[in-house]
């Protein structure tokens, strides 16, 4: 029996984790093995072979050059700690999927930056937060990622108040909710890289965004 496939899980350290949870669910569900690492859950020192960085707390605005006076909720001990990861991932190029603020942070390690509040750039969408897919995204139809869910149009929930502003070094926006505002993010060729700014472990109903999950699994470039 082939030996399942370890995925590393960053986020919050409190007790009362859903998205850890749900994320370990999806990944038990794919067949992988999930690894909870946070500022209290250390790593097992087992390889990982992808690595998942999840939501939660805004982003420390001196990582990207934002606002340090701006009322934030931040965490700067999980901000290093994950930063960190990324690196490694980086550098063992194993597959790295980023998750609401995981997608904004990838981009900022990667040299992006971010609308510390994108409440005021509302237009045709609300800033009402929600788990049910409500908001609508479309996908670039060449992307990765409209292969990966199969198709180009679909309904997200939306937690977020901070987006992707510029785009960092060797990833493309792929896409977009009906303000223009970035939704999901990839890797230029030769690199498995993957953001999203919803979070598909609470749309696990969902076959497209199940799919994600999976992604993770293919041993393939």
């Amino acid at each position: 029996m082939a030996e399942r496939q370890r995925v590393g899980v960053t986020g919050n350290d409190r007790r009362w984790a859903p998205g850890w949870w749900c994320t370990a669910l999806a990944l038990r569900m794919a067949g992988a093995v999930p690894e909870r690492i946070s500022v209290q859950h250390a790593p097992s020192g087992e390889p990982l072979d992808a690595l998942i960085i999840g939501g939660g707390n805004d982003i420390s605005p001196e990582h990207y050059n934002g606002d340090i006076n701006a009322k934030v909720r931040h965490d700067l001990a999980r901000d290093l700690l994950e930063i960190e990861w990324i690196h490694q991932a980086l550098k063992k190029r194993i597959p790295l999927l980023g998750i609401c603020r995981g997608a904004q942070l990838i981009n900022v390690v990667l040299g992006g930056n971010l609308y510390q509040d994108i409440r005021p750039l509302r237009v045709h969408t609300h800033n009402r937060p929600g788990l049910l897919p409500t908001k609508q995204v479309r996908l670039e139809a060449d992307s990765r990622l409209a292969e990966i869910c199969g198709k180009t149009t679909f309904r997200v929930n939306s937690l977020h108040h901070q987006a992707i502003k510029s785009i960092g070094a060797g990833l493309r926006i792929v896409g977009w909710d009906l303000d223009r505002i970035v939704q999901a993010v990839e890797a230029c060729p030769n690199a498995r890289i993957l953001g999203v700014q919803w979070h598909p472990e609470y749309l696990l109903y969902l076959p497209s965004q199940f799919a994600i999950f999976k992604w993770l699994l293919e041993n393939k470039e």
